[in-house]
């Protein structure tokens, strides 16, 4: 078993073993047990009540963090030559169509979100195995897909994300950093789950939202009152 740094130990008994703290709370006490030298990120875990291997049981969506991701988000338009100006515009990193899936058939793929339109797909679909694994294929769900590239783009890049739940009833996903205030901690994950709760399946029965975690990378899970969040 590994020693506890010293900033370890500092924090080690902030978070009090089952509590469950208001989302406010939880918002203020995840930056107070941040201990890592980089910015971090603020992850949220939700554990739902689905079983996920029944298609009108899953959970998927999309929500535009009203604070940003804290992050920057590489955005490749993979489109038709007349939308190429509309998608730079839009503050698209890179823009094209066969070059950049020649690149990526090579095997690069240094980019976090792909933008595409409906008429490109057919292009697309033969790496779809090397983007699948990646979580990088554009999906019409995701809001991916799209006849209106501009605007994916700028929603992608002002703090828009997808999600879904995974096998296990649990959906994972990053709501910022750890260098964004308390409130926009709060503000992002409060719109995170908002979203989440709107999306509860009809078949979904008992409780929908088992359990709601907070953590920083590399931290401890703060657990958060479910009902705080709404």
């Amino acid at each position: 078993m590994s020693k506890l740094t010293k900033n370890q130990k500092a924090v080690a008994g902030k978070v009090e073993a089952n509590k469950a703290y208001t989302l406010a709370e939880a918002a203020a006490l995840v930056k107070e047990i941040t201990t890592t030298k980089f910015d971090a990120s603020v992850d949220v875990d939700v554990r739902l009540g689905v079983d996920p291997r029944k298609a009108n049981q899953m959970v998927r969506g999309v929500v535009s963090l009203p604070n940003g991701t804290g992050k920057v988000t590489r955005v490749l338009a993979l489109c038709t030559p007349d939308q190429e100006a509309a998608a730079k515009e839009a503050g698209a990193d890179y823009v094209g169509l066969d070059e950049y899936i020649d690149k990526i058939k090579g095997g690069w793929t240094d980019i976090d979100v792909i933008i595409t339109m409906p008429s490109c797909m057919g292009k697309i679909g033969p790496i779809g195995r090397i983007l699948g694994p990646r979580g990088l294929m554009p999906n019409p769900k995701s809001g991916t897909v799209t006849m209106n590239i501009s605007q994916a783009v700028k929603e992608v890049k002002q703090g828009k994300i997808d999600f879904k739940v995974d096998k296990t009833g649990i959906i994972h996903t990053s709501i910022g950093k750890v260098s964004m205030t308390a409130e926009q901690i709060f503000g992002n994950a409060k719109e995170f789950i908002s979203t989440v709760n709107k999306l509860k399946p009809a078949a979904a029965k008992g409780t929908y939202i088992k359990s709601i975690f907070i953590s920083s990378t590399m931290s401890k899970g703060i657990k958060i009152d479910p009902k705080s969040a709404e």
